[in-house]
């Protein structure tokens, strides 16, 4: 079976990318490498994805292309059963202060990435959505008939991408599924995120930094469950055309979440604080009910045992990973 992944060198992607070629698949990715974080990441990624396809059955083709070229993207769609569609400009901050390019990407790209898929003898399209889409909460935990007021342009194009990815569904009979993810954090997650960034500090003897009081709430879920998730779209038909909610049962306040990296790694350290964005969301909280019911999903990583596997995989890995060790 051949798998195109969007995206396939980032975080989410790279980890979909290397579980299907253990499985036994032939994967292609198409990532651009843009370089919104440090690219040495992303040539990890591929190299693991490489290695791994050598020594198995599976196989693994790397097209360094980017999402806006419609000849290409038709190509590569037309030989692909399945298409995992991770591709984005991600970052909240990044998209308020370039919201042309986030429409660009995200927006545009995808209905090549709809139309190419239309026109082909494609089974499915996953399309990688965010709980950004919500906005400020009127109820938590969000389920998926919550009112959708993103506060961010990055939010309104996953929101856009999400019921583009419906529409083809409905009129044109693709199959498609939209997944909204809930702060994703694990192995070869971007550096600048929350979790990344405090245990780096933590590891150089720096306090960490929290962006406002720290009452700011979120729904993390380990890498492990959303790839759990993704696998049943290959065995399943049952979410075809819907949107879910993907994210964890637990929920911590951005201050706990510091203490804990830093009650195991630099107990003296004192917390500062910083100045919040506005575009960061409040409060997250996932109902995953209905992935619950359509794909039998429950995650099995809380974010303290989450945590633990991310230092220790963080030592393991601090001299290409940590962004501190490589300017040094």
């Amino acid at each position: 079976m051949t798998v195109l992944i969007t995206g396939g060198a980032g975080f989410i992607g790279g980890h979909i990318a290397q579980r299907f070629v253990e499985r036994g698949h032939g994967v292609v990715v198409l990532d651009s490498f843009e370089p919104f974080y440090s690219l040495g990441i992303k040539e990890r990624t591929v190299e693991t994805c490489r290695e791994i396809a050598a020594e198995g059955e599976g196989s693994y083709e790397l097209v360094s292309e980017d999402l806006r070229d419609t000849d290409r993207v038709n190509d590569l769609v037309s030989e692909a059963e399945y298409v995992y569609h991770q591709a984005a400009q991600a970052g909240v901050r990044a998209s308020v202060e370039n919201p042309r390019k986030v429409n660009e990407i995200n927006i545009d790209g995808t209905i090549n990435v709809l139309e190419a898929a239309r026109n082909s003898d494609t089974e499915r399209v996953v399309i990688a959505s965010s709980s950004s889409v919500y906005g400020k909460p009127s109820y938590l935990p969000y389920d998926e008939d919550h009112p959708t007021t993103p506060v961010s342009p990055y939010g309104v194009s996953k929101l856009a991408t999400e019921q583009y990815a419906r529409v083809y569904n409905e009129v044109y009979g693709l199959p498609t599924v939209s997944l909204r993810y809930f702060t994703v954090y694990g192995p070869r997650m971007r550096p600048n995120m929350a979790i990344s960034n405090f245990v780096s500090r933590c590891l150089h003897d720096e306090p960490p930094v929290i962006y406002g009081d720290g009452s700011q709430t979120r729904d993390f879920t380990y890498v492990d469950d959303i790839l759990w998730a993704n696998e049943q779209l290959i065995e399943t038909n049952a979410a075809d055309g819907e949107i879910m909610n993907i994210g964890s049962t637990d929920n911590i306040d951005i201050k706990t979440l510091a203490e804990v990296v830093r009650d195991q790694l630099a107990p003296d350290l004192e917390l500062q604080y910083g100045e919040r964005n506005d575009a960061d969301a409040e409060h997250t909280h996932a109902d995953i009910s209905k992935a619950n019911e359509l794909l039998g999903y429950e995650p099995t990583t809380t974010i303290r045992e989450g945590v633990s596997e991310f230092i220790d995989w963080y030592h393991a890995n601090e001299e290409w990973y940590d962004p501190l060790v490589r300017e040094s």
